[in-house]
């Protein structure tokens, strides 16, 4: 089980904390290793982590993102069609 918590009463600067428990041992070992090897603590890497994810737009974020640029202007299809492709190859 996963559990997450957003603690937004114990705000530290605007920013708030997520607990997440149950991580197997295995995924763990690699986010360390993985931290380590860039440099960072765990901690800094898995809000590196979770900060590009976050940033990131999901497939029905960039369609919506798109009709609103097309709405808005003289886009046609293929200039939508390359920017979801372009905001897929980024993802990658």
């Amino acid at each position: 089980m996963l559990l997450a918590r957003c603690s937004r009463c114990q705000q530290n600067g605007g920013m708030s904390s997520i607990y997440v428990r149950d991580v197997s041992d295995g995924a763990l070992t690699t986010l360390k290793v993985r931290a380590a090897r860039a440099g960072q603590s765990l901690q800094a890497y898995v809000r590196q982590l979770l900060e590009a994810e976050a940033t990131t737009l999901t497939p029905e974020e960039a369609v919506e993102q798109a009709r609103t640029i097309a709405a808005r202007s003289n886009v046609n299809a293929d200039d939508v069609l390359g920017a979801i492709t372009e905001m897929r190859q980024a993802r990658q």
